[in-house]
């Protein structure tokens, strides 16, 4: 009987240990980062350093004080702060009108005045605190880190006096003209990779279950607002990036809270975009249109297209691959926009900023283990290191 009971508790202890070890991620690799945290505790010179640095990062934030949508002074149209707002970024004041209203359009010149409102802000700030805090949970087992980013989510998204009400109903607002839009939808997209951190957290003392369910609560609650109301189905009918990273927001949200099926259903849906989106040659005209045309096409990459083909892993749908008869495919367009990107050819579209190699690194990186291909990383490694390619190396790098 005594030795039956050790069989018992050593099989539970295992299956303890194997989920910790083994979190429910969607755009991370789970075996790659588990491989490199064993890497990590045997000293492994390269991965120590990379590790390190996000845990250096995680204990600067543990003094931090949360912050919720109830911290902006402006209240939304609803007149509930718990409702999130903002503002258009790229319209101002007409000069020709009094007062400034109604505002006119700038494409790429962000108005500084955006950021008076402070929820778009807080939001990504929260995203990218609780990245480091639980990844230095999962490398270091320590739960002052996992307690701080579960500190953080349920201000923002489970206690009742300070929680986000799950819809972007005044989402990019343009003074004079409307209260939100379905465009504001894009300012959500940092919640795909939060799913992953809150992953990262499953197991700890700090993040119960319960947490963790209220947090998918909170994610069924938004992708039913998705799916269901106005600024959704405007925000579905985009053509351009907007379309594809309302898709990704979909079909991660749909995963994360175990919604398979309509995640599956998306996905297949998403590929009917790749002809609008995507010439045989590989060009994406309608990113090409912009004032910021080779960063607007890396964006629709890598915030729709590559993540969209990660969470493909989880539905079974292979969007690495997919090519139209025609040839068009996310590939395609990879390999287009690379030689203007590392500035081997002339930008012959407008590029009003300076273009962000960082953002390529991370396309140049995946795409080498998606399509074993040793050439896309060669030429990542071709790009000056910087804390993004540093951090892509640690979550992607093969």
């Amino acid at each position: 009987m005594r030795t039956k009971f050790l069989c018992v508790m050593l099989v539970l202890l295992y299956n303890q240990l194997s989920f910790a070890q083994n979190p429910k991620l969607f755009l991370i690799n789970a075996d790659d980062l588990q491989a490199k945290k064993e890497a990590w505790q045997q000293n492994d010179k390269e991965i120590k350093s990379l590790a390190d640095l996000v845990i250096s990062k995680a204990d600067a934030l543990l003094s931090v004080k949360p912050k919720s949508v109830m911290d902006k002074s402006s209240t939304p149209p609803s007149g509930s702060k718990h409702d999130y707002m903002s503002q258009a970024p790229y319209f101002w004041p007409d000069p020709s009108q009094p007062n400034g209203t109604p505002y006119i359009r700038k494409d790429g010149e962000r108005n500084p005045d955006i950021r008076k409102i402070t929820d778009a802000v807080f939001l990504h700030d929260l995203t990218d605190k609780c990245q480091f805090l639980s990844l230095a949970y999962y490398f270091t087992g320590q739960e002052k880190y996992a307690s701080k980013a579960a500190e953080l989510i349920n201000v923002w998204f489970i206690a009742p006096e300070t929680k986000m009400n799950p819809n972007l109903n005044y989402g990019q607002a343009i003074p004079g003209v409307n209260d939100g839009r379905g465009i504001g939808i894009i300012e959500s997209r940092s919640l795909v990779e939060l799913a992953d951190w809150a992953g990262l957290l499953a197991g700890s003392k700090s993040f119960s279950d319960q947490q963790l369910n209220g947090l998918k609560d909170w994610y069924k609650q938004y992708l039913n607002w998705l799916l269901t109301s106005k600024n959704g189905k405007d925000e579905h009918k985009s053509k351009n990036n907007h379309g594809t990273i309302y898709d990704t927001q979909v079909v991660s949200f749909a995963l994360f809270t175990g919604n398979k099926e309509l995640a599956k259903k998306t996905l297949t849906e998403s590929l009917q975009r790749i002809t609008v989106q995507i010439t045989p040659e590989g060009e994406q005209p309608l990113e090409l249109a912009r004032t910021k045309a080779y960063s607007y096409s890396t964006m629709n990459l890598n915030d729709g297209w590559f993540n969209l083909a990660l969470l493909g892993k989880h539905a079974g749908i292979d969007l690495w691959n997919y090519q139209t008869a025609d040839g068009r495919s996310i590939h395609k367009a990879l390999d287009w926009l690379i030689p203007y990107a590392l500035g081997e050819k002339q930008k012959d579209h407008k590029q009003i900023v300076s273009y962000n190699t960082s953002e390529l690194y991370r396309l140049l990186i995946i795409a080498g283990k998606a399509y074993h291909n040793t050439a896309y990383l060669k030429q990542a490694a071709s790009i000056t290191k910087d804390k993004d390619t540093q951090l892509t190396d640690l979550l992607y790098k093969p």
